[in-house]
């Protein structure tokens, strides 16, 4: 009797593992259909990329990702990746959304730990182990010991995007300081991921490597902030790059700008515009940054600006679902700046009408445009301008600009990203829900004969010293080459 209960149990769990995973295998098949469709139809750079030469592999790529996706459906992401990689643009990329098409469909698999008021204030008065209560900007987390046990769980107080009560992390199996770490982060559905975290600043400090890091939490708000905020992580997440403003001397200033995706770095100049305008040299450090909108570099265009030049534009896909696109943004109400939104949407749908499956130049910003300036500025008259291998997109944009300048000096030790021939990029959600694809709706017109993409744009003079892992707002080695560079050549 027993025999057969357990036959039929085995019977029955293998009946339901079978049924849930050809529901995922589904699930990721039709995503995968749509990539390919996407891609096939809409890229405007799948007729430059796929040719009888590539057809093959890119065939054979597909056709491998579609036995991987029915045998092992949980890594869906991957191969949904893998195929967009294949085109080696990174404007063209597939990410997670940050919810899932049903937010509540795994909130029975969240693990939960209930904590009193009165152990909260205990673990407050805490100090030398990970037990305690922790701050940072995502709000505040209780860690709480197991008993008899080398191990501790991290539970969510007040945490943005976290249930309260919720755990967001274990901590176990300290070896010289450094603990094993498995955390349940909301961007992956809250599945595990293994990692490691230390306890730095005397204790005041808990990193979770690679990741983020949170403080003690004190009885001023205040004080927590500001040692958050201050502290330089020991493994940190990111670029950690800031903006900077600053004379260095009295003939050089200094601005680092590493992002075009606000008017931040416009601010600035605006802010220290007559310094700027009065000195002999002026620095531009945008490393690691990955572009935003063009509109953001128009004032130190204006300051680099030196005689009129050409400057190439970017011609639009007139597909059908480009097209659709951007009917269901007028109609949802999505399109920015009002009436001369709509009319600049309007005049470019207009265009892509007359040749579906094409491509069009928007007939308000023309094809090719010939720069030029009603001022040269005498000062800067030298623009040195730092450069890495994280510069991408709009930043790339920024540095074509500039390279037509007589006053730039463009100074690295490696090619910027090379992520700029096909751009304009928008987002568009998977079937299911839960990805994301991003992808280009614009290619430039310095195609075929130009490529930035997978190449970069090199510096004019290499920096001998070693890269600067995290800048943060701190000067380095190669702020200080470039600005003696510069004012080498004013006394030479």
């Amino acid at each position: 009797m027993r025999i057969l209960l357990l036959l039929l149990l085995l019977c029955l769990f293998h009946l339901g593992c079978t049924t849930y995973v050809k529901s995922q295998s589904t699930a990721c098949l039709k995503d995968f259909d749509y990539l390919v469709h996407k891609i096939r139809v809409d890229y405007p750079g799948y007729r430059d990329k796929v040719t009888p030469e590539t057809s093959r592999d890119l065939q054979k790529l597909e056709d491998e990702l579609r036995a991987r996706i029915i045998q092992s459906p949980d890594s869906c992401g991957k191969y949904l990746s893998r195929y967009a990689d294949w085109f080696r643009d990174h404007h063209l990329r597939v990410g997670r959304t940050w919810q899932a098409e049903d937010p509540d469909s795994k909130k029975s698999d969240r693990k939960l730990l209930e904590i009193s008021k009165e152990k909260l204030k205990q673990l407050q008065s805490l100090h030398s182990t990970p037990e305690g209560l922790w701050h940072s900007f995502r709000g505040d987390i209780a860690i709480i010991r197991d008993s008899n046990s080398e191990s501790y769980k991290g539970v969510a107080v007040s945490y943005n995007q976290y249930d309260k009560n919720q755990i967001g992390f274990t901590l176990s199996d300290p070896q010289d300081g450094v603990y094993k770490m498995v955390s349940y982060p909301n961007y992956n559905d809250y599945y595990p991921i293994k990692g490691k975290a230390s306890l730095e600043l005397n204790d005041q400090v808990l990193e979770l490597h690679g990741d983020t890091r949170l403080v003690r939490k004190t009885n001023s708000s205040v004080f927590d902030d500001a040692l958050w905020f201050s502290y330089i992580p020991e493994f940190p997440n990111g670029s950690n790059t800031y903006f900077v403003s600053l004379p260095l001397s009295d003939s050089t200033f200094y601005l680092r700008i590493p992002s075009f995706m606000s008017d931040a770095g416009e601010k600035l100049v605006r802010k220290h515009w007559t310094e700027i305008t009065s000195t002999p040299n002026l620095i531009i450090d945008i490393r690691n940054n990955p572009g935003g909108q063009d509109d953001y570099y128009q004032l130190l265009a204006d300051l680099l600006y030196t005689h009129p030049y050409m400057s190439k534009g970017v011609e639009w896909y007139a597909t059908e679902n480009n097209i659709k696109m951007y009917e269901d943004a007028i109609k949802d109400g999505e399109i920015k700046n009002g009436e001369e939104g709509l009319q600049w949407t309007n005049s470019l749908l207009a265009e892509m009408k007359k040749n579906i499956g094409g491509f069009v130049i928007h007939p308000m910003m023309g094809a090719d445009d010939t720069v030029k300036h009603d001022t040269v500025y005498p000062y800067p008259k030298r623009i040195g301008i730092i450069i890495n291998e994280r510069d991408a997109s709009s930043a790339e944009q920024f540095l074509l600009t500039a390279k037509e300048s007589s006053k730039a000096i463009l100074f690295g030790n490696s090619n910027t990203a090379g992520v700029l021939d096909y751009s304009n990029a928008i987002d568009e959600n998977f079937p299911s829900g839960k990805y994301e694809l991003t992808f280009p709706m614009t290619r430039s017109r310095r195609l075929p004969g130009n490529p930035i993409d997978n190449i970069g744009i090199p510096p004019d003079i290499r920096i001998p010293y070693p890269a600067t892992a995290q800048l943060f707002d701190r000067l380095d080695q190669w702020v200080y080459f470039v600005k003696n560079f510069l004012e080498m050549m004013d006394k030479k």
